[in-house]
């Protein structure tokens, strides 16, 4: 998959109005195994509560069941656990959706799809969700704009 996600960020790059079409052939019982296994482990579950390591033991049965149901047009993720954490110096509680891990299999195999097409694309100033990107990066950037240029106003920050 590796190859073909570079390519494909290759083309998004030469080509940035580019439609990418029937990319669901990426989403194979190889590559879906790989995004179950770049999965950190201990994590919290889903409704269905299936761990990481539950999962894993019938591994290639749980794979190829689910590229069935992808294949099928049939697989449904499945509504995600909501649970509420505290905010740090607050009474109040944020809400946190944790989903199934097949979904999470699911979400990671896409991800690196659309990350393959779009991250050429976008501009170095963007920070949100990326990936080798996180808010101190912003910050640290931020900062030196703040502090290093003539800067009249600022349209948006958000933490």
């Amino acid at each position: 998959m590796e190859t073909k996600l570079i390519r494909i960020a290759e083309l998004a790059k030469e080509q940035p109005d580019m439609k990418f079409t029937s990319l669901i052939h990426l989403l194979n019982e190889e590559n879906l195994k790989r995004c179950h296994h770049e999965l950190p482990a201990g994590k919290a579950t889903g409704i269905k509560r299936i761990t990481k390591e539950a999962y894993g033991e019938n591994l290639d049965d749980n794979i190829a069941r689910l590229v069935e149901k992808m294949k099928m047009n049939s697989y449904k993720p499945i509504p995600v656990r909501r649970t509420y954490i505290a905010k740090a110096g607050s009474k109040m509680k944020r809400p946190l959706g944790i989903p199934d891990h097949e979904d999470k299999i699911v979400q990671k195999g896409i991800a690196k799809i659309l990350n393959a097409i779009y991250e050429p694309i976008f501009l170095d100033c963007s920070f949100g969700f990326r990936p080798n990107r996180n808010c101190h990066d912003a910050l640290k950037i931020l900062n030196v704009y703040i502090e290093k240029r003539h800067t009249n106003f600022i349209v948006d920050v958000d933490n």
